[in-house]
This record gives structure tokens, sequence and C-alpha cells, in this order.
């Protein structure tokens, strides 16, 4: 397993990576940490008899996400990765979309126990996470430095490969396409997000957006993501 290559050749998104992946048709899906749900909604919606169960921490982003109506597959509830609540083996595939490095650093092992506890036998977990690198995180990384809870995301997934609890599948890495209309929309989007308080000086507020508007274009800002995925099976 590596953390990181030199070179990353495929750019697409992400949807292209899990549906090459994974049959998700009649099957139960556990996502952690699905954020504002942008995910779930097109996970749910891109097949049949897809049953979901979508958890998140964010109090904020749990109570917008109890206001969808019109996703009667999906069960939402609050929760995090280091203590799910379903029952043992009765899951075909977890997700964690870009989460497991905001799980706190000492829950990351049991969070890797539990996600093998709920699967079924055979059962796949998919873990994407960013890559330290790129442009798009040289400006995240001027007021909110990610590559400690990175590596130890890394790491734990790595940890529980090693000890058997899961067998590694295959690793993908790909860049995500990114694009912001305006730095208003970073600053919406990524700023001021309700699961982390970025909270900026003056003068780092006005580097990031220097930095920002070095990328915009006359059709917004364009970034590409690299992304790591670990697709696990655990052991029948």
């Amino acid at each position: 397993m590596k953390i990181a290559i030199d070179q990353i050749d495929v750019n697409c998104p992400e949807t292209e990576i899990y549906n090459r992946l994974l049959a998700l048709d009649n099957k139960h899906i556990l996502e952690l940490g699905c954020g504002s749900a942008e995910i779930t909604r097109n996970i749910a919606t891109a097949g049949a008899g897809r049953k979901i169960t979508a958890l998140e921490v964010d109090e904020i982003a749990h109570e917008k996400n109890l206001q969808i109506r019109d996703l009667p597959n999906v069960t939402f509830a609050i929760a995090g990765a280091q203590e799910i609540p379903l029952e043992d083996e009765s899951v075909d595939v977890v997700f964690m979309f870009k989460s497991l490095h905001h799980v706190p650093l000492d829950l990351m092992d049991l969070s890797m126990r539990e996600i093998k506890r709920v699967l079924k036998p055979g059962g796949l977990a998919y873990i994407s996470e960013p890559v330290f690198a790129g442009a798009f995180n040289e400006i995240l990384r001027l007021f909110h430095d990610e590559q400690k809870v990175r590596e130890a995301a890394f790491n734990a997934v790595k940890k529980a490969v090693d000890a058997g609890l899961f067998s590694l599948v295959e690793e993908t890495f790909f860049n995500s396409p990114m694009k912001f209309e305006s730095f208003a929309d970073f600053e919406n989007k990524v700023l001021k997000v309700t699961h982390t308080n970025h909270t900026l000086d003056e003068q780092v507020y006005e580097l990031v957006k220097q930095r920002f508007e070095h990328h915009q274009s006359d059709d917004g800002a364009h970034f590409l993501m690299p992304i790591r995925v670990d697709l696990l099976r655990r052991p029948f």
C-alpha cells in the first residue's frame, strides 16, 4: 500500500471510480460522514434496490439532512464511525468519502474495527482520502494543515489490512476535478463549513484569497484534487 504516487494519470469524477469498483444494486450501503448528502443522493438514485444508512457527526448538517423528503431509501442518523448504530454483519458496502481523516486520531483504529463488525463476510469497504499534494492542498494548508491526520488515516487502513481485519482488493489513485465559481463560493463551501471551525486572521485570509485568485479564470477556479481509494474486503 502507498500513501501517494508520483504521477496520477486518471482525471474523473469519483462516481466513475466507485461505479467501476462496486455493484451497488440490491445492497445495504452504509455511508460514514455523509455531509450534505450530495453523494448519498447520487448513490440512492442511480440504481435499484439500494438501502442506504447515512451517518454524520456534524449536527448542523444532520438537521439539514433530516429535511430531505425525496430519498425514501435513505435513513439519516447522527453517529460516528467509532460507534456505528447497526447490527453485526448487516451491511454489504461501507463508504467513507474523504471522512476517515476527520475521525479523532485515537478513534481511527476502533472505527476500522467497527466497519469490519457491521460488514457481512465478504463485504466491501470503500475508503477514499485526499492525497497531501496539489494546488488546492497548498491553499488549504495555509489555514488547515491536514498532513498529520491524513497520514494517520492511511496508517489506520494499512494497520487494519496488516492485522488481517481486511484484505486489500485494489488501491486506486485519481484526480477529482473541483470548481469554484468565485472566491465567495470557495469561502462558502470551504471556509464556512460547519464540521470544522476555520478561524483566519486578516493576514492569512488575504493570503488565502490571493493564492485562490491566482487560479481564477472567466469560468471559475479549477483544481484537480489527488485522491487515493483503498477498496477493502472483510474476510469470509
